[in-house]
């Protein structure tokens, strides 16, 4: 998704401005299972954006000093914090470990996402 067109976080998880952690993660888990590829199997590719998209949200908003940048300054903001994004981050390694999770054979949300992206639920 090209830096321009990136839309506002909080709309993309669909809570206010201040909207408590708990509140950010109840909603990434739900988006994120919603836009989880094997949920969409008849479009992957826009799932994918999509659940790329609610991760960066909430990587984001999950940080304390990223969200105060971000709150400041916009998507620039956070791009000046040295955030790059997932645009490097290979999307078959996301859902191989979300899906673990989803059959109960991983270790967990935090623990997938933690070791993926660097932060924990």
């Amino acid at each position: 998704m090209s830096e321009e067109k990136k839309r506002d976080i909080y709309e993309i998880l669909g809570v206010s401005k201040n909207a408590t952690k708990d509140e950010i993660k109840k909603a990434f888990r739900q988006l994120a299972l919603k836009y989880h590829p094997d949920k969409n199997p008849d479009n992957r590719k826009w799932a994918e954006e999509k659940f790329k998209e609610v991760a960066e949200a909430y990587e984001i908003l999950n940080d304390n000093e990223k969200r105060q940048l971000y709150d400041r300054f916009g998507w620039d903001g956070v791009r000046r914090s040295g955030f790059s994004g997932f645009s490097n981050v290979d999307i078959s390694d996301i859902f191989s470990h979300f899906a673990d999770f989803l059959g109960g054979s991983g270790g967990g949300f935090g623990d997938i996402f933690g070791d993926l992206f660097g932060f924990g639920m």
